[in-house]
C-alpha cells in the first residue's frame, strides 16, 4: 500500500510571494481610492488615505480629462506608441536575423551585435543634451524625432531578443525554402517573420509598455509644443504650491487603460517569446 508523502511548504518563498503581492496591490489600492476620493476628504493620518470614499464620484476623472486635454494627449501617445511598435517589430526583427544567422560566419556581424547590445548600458541622462541639440538642428524637435529616438533606443534590446530567438528556428526551413527557389527576402517575409510571432508579441509589449509610460524624451523633445503626451501632461498635476494627487491619480487610472488591455491581449505570447528569446 502507497504511503501518501505530505509535501513540506516552502515558506521563505510564501512570505517572498506574498510580500511582492502586497508590493503592487497596496500601491494599486491607494491609487483607485484616493482617484474617486474629493480633496475634502484627504487627510494626513494612514486610516484616512486608506479609507474607502464616502461617495465614490467620477468628478476627478472628468476634470483631469479636462486639465491634461486628454483626448489629444491619448491622441498622440497612441500614435507614438503604435508607429514605434511598428517600426521596431520590422526593423528589429530584420536586424536581429541578419546578425543572429551571420554571427557565426562573419566577425563583422558578431562585432556589430556586440556594439549594438552595448547600447542598453549608455544612460540616457548622458545623450540627453546632445540629442536636444540634434534634434532641433534637423527639425525634428516633434513626434516624429520621438519615434525615431524610441527605435534607435529600443533597438539593443530588441536585437538582442530576436537574434536569441532563432535558435528556436531550424535551418531545414530556410535550406527547404531555398531548394524550392525562394529567394532570403521572400524567405525572411514568408517564413522566418511568421515564426517569430512569439517573440513579435513580446517585443511589442515590452517597447509599448516603455514608450507609453516615458516622460523623459518627450519632455526635452517636444517641451514647447502643443504635442503633449499623457505622462507629459500629467505633468499639470505638479505645481510649486504641491500636487493635486486625487486629479493625479485619476489621470493615472485612464492612462493605465489601454495599455493594460493591450497587454492583456498578448499575455498569451510573452512568457513564451521572453524565455526563448533571451537563450542563446
Amino acid at each position: 500500500m502507497k504511503t501518501k508523502v505530505r509535501e513540506k511548504a516552502n515558506w521563505p518563498v510564501t512570505i517572498l510571494l506574498i510580500l511582492g503581492l502586497i508590493t503592487v496591490v497596496f500601491p494599486l489600492y491607494m491609487t483607485i481610492v484616493i482617484a474617486f476620493k474629493q480633496p475634502t476628504e484627504m487627510t494626513n493620518s494612514v486610516a484616512g488615505i486608506l479609507s474607502l470614499p464616502q461617495k465614490f464620484s467620477l468628478a476627478n476623472f472628468r476634470e483631469a480629462m479636462e486639465v491634461t486635454d486628454f483626448w489629444h494627449s491619448l491622441g498622440n501617445s497612441l500614435l507614438i506608441t503604435g508607429v514605434t511598435v511598428v517600426l521596431c517589430i520590422l526593423i528589429h526583427s530584420l536586424a536581429g536575423y541578419l546578425i543572429g544567422r551571420k554571427m557565426k560566419q562573419r566577425k563583422i556581424f558578431k562585432i556589430s551585435y556586440y556594439y549594438i547590445v552595448s547600447g542598453m548600458f549608455v544612460p540616457f541622462a548622458v545623450l540627453m543634451m546632445p540629442l536636444v541639440k540634434e534634434t532641433a538642428q534637423l527639425g525634428i524637435a516633434n513626434r516624429f524625432g520621438v519615434i525615431v529616438l524610441y527605435v534607435v533606443f529600443f533597438m539593443p534590446m530588441n536585437v538582442l531578443l530576436y537574434s536569441g530567438y532563432l535558435n528556436n528556428i531550424p535551418m531545414a526551413l530556410e535550406e527547404a525554402a531555398c531548394v524550392d527557389g525562394a529567394g532570403v527576402w521572400q524567405t525572411y517575409w514568408k517564413i522566418i517573420f511568421p515564426n517569430m510571432k512569439p517573440m513579435h508579441a513580446t517585443v511589442a509589449v515590452l517597447t509599448a509598455m516603455s514608450t507609453w509610460n516615458d516622460v523623459m524624451t518627450p519632455l526635452v523633445i517636444m517641451s514647447g509644443t502643443d504635442q503633449n503626451t499623457l505622462p507629459l501632461a500629467q505633468l499639470n498635476f505638479q505645481t510649486q504650491f504641491g500636487t493635486n494627487y486625487n486629479l493625479a491619480f485619476a489621470s493615472y487610472l485612464l492612462a493605465l487603460l489601454p495599455i493594460l488591455i493591450f497587454y492583456i491581449i498578448c499575455q498569451k505570447q510573452i512568457i513564451n517569446g521572453v524565455v526563448n528569446g533571451a537563450v542563446k
